[in-house]
């Protein structure tokens, strides 16, 4: 099922979400065509129970769909939607038609609820937000938007009355943990991205008369960066490993910690062997790589995920690090 739905998502990227696409909808230009074809697909509500009209899937399934996200740099909320109408549906509560983004807010002095950066919510129609231990889905319509960071993504803040009167998700859920786990899947995709091309632009750059690729120091460059993207990779796919629809925190933890780490060393070593053309406008690369930068960050970076293992490995029962990990990477059955 995975491969099914994997194979079918990546047809439909490579035919609609190409980079001009991604060019385009950065710069302004309607992302709704591009939204309607996934919408279409059925893919963004995988997550939804077949008694729901969804396909019924569980986390570990859909793994492949959200690394896809960052394979082709979707510019729209493809997995946060995915994941919220999931969250939505096992919650018993109707899913909305159209793009959804995922923030954690705060309720300032005045009853405003502020979230201090929502990601690709400059594409989004709704926005879950968790705050206080409850979580109400709330119109991008009604909210004040101020950019913030990367181009699709921006502050928000909704008055009292909006968040008293949106629609509650019953139950308490952990967002954070839920994108984080999303975002470890998006940069192993983009991480993968990015090698893939570095290593295929190594083996075209000629110089001195052979490709850059045939020299040693270029080839130990690209040896890391395999190393930092393969390992991200085997790190994501363990943080969805679950059979349910809410992630392991402490694997997620290892998942968000190992590939936003991997980020910042595949980005530097991309442009570094790239060059100078590397970073330009008109070259593609530098859309995965603002991905990575912005991805890192996102649910929390590497140093956040590390303190949480590390308070897990203080309390654990296990008398050895070894034995949290073994229990960690083990298949679930």
């Amino acid at each position: 099922m995975d491969d099914l739905f994997s194979d079918a998502v990546k047809a439909l990227l490579t035919d609609h979400c190409t980079p001009a696409v991604v060019r385009a909808i950065e710069a302004g230009q309607a992302h709704a065509p591009l939204w309607q074809q996934l919408e279409d697909s059925g893919f963004v509500d995988a997550l939804v129970p077949e008694s729901a009209g969804g396909a019924g899937l569980a986390l570990a399934d859909v793994y492949a769909v959200l690394e896809l996200c960052g394979s082709f740099a979707v510019p729209v909320p493809l997995g946060e939607t995915l994941l919220a109408r999931g969250l939505m549906a096992h919650a018993g509560v109707p899913t909305p038609k159209g793009a959804v983004a995922l923030g954690t807010g705060q309720l300032q002095a005045d009853g405003r609820l502020h979230c201090a950066q929502v990601r690709c919510v400059a594409k989004a129609d709704w926005v879950l937000v968790s705050c206080g231990g409850v979580c109400r889905l709330l119109p991008v319509a009604k909210a004040h938007m101020q950019v913030a960071g990367f181009c699709l993504d921006a502050q928000m803040s909704w008055s009292q009355a909006a968040w008293d009167a949106a629609q509650a998700v019953p139950g308490t859920h952990d967002l954070v943990t839920l994108q984080a786990a999303l975002y470890a899947a998006q940069l192993a995709g983009a991480l993968m991205t990015v090698f893939s091309r570095t290593l295929q632009y190594a083996n075209d750059r000629q110089q001195f008369g052979k490709p850059i690729g045939k020299f040693q120091a270029i080839q130990h460059q690209l040896s890391v960066m395999s190393e930092h993207a393969f390992a991200a990779r085997m790190a994501a796919q363990l943080g969805l490993r679950t059979e349910g629809a809410v992630p392991d925190r402490l694997r997620v933890a290892m998942a968000k910690a190992r590939t936003s780490e991997a980020a910042l060393e595949v980005a530097g070593l991309s442009h570094s062997i790239h060059g100078a053309i590397g970073f330009t406008r008109e070259f593609d690369l530098q859309l995965y790589t603002r991905r990575l930068h912005a991805w890192r960050q996102a649910a929390g970076s590497e140093s956040y995920w590390h303190d949480v293992m590390g308070q897990a490995l203080l309390e654990s029962p296990e008398p050895l690090s070894l034995d949290l990990i073994r229990s960690l990477t083990d298949a679930v059955v």
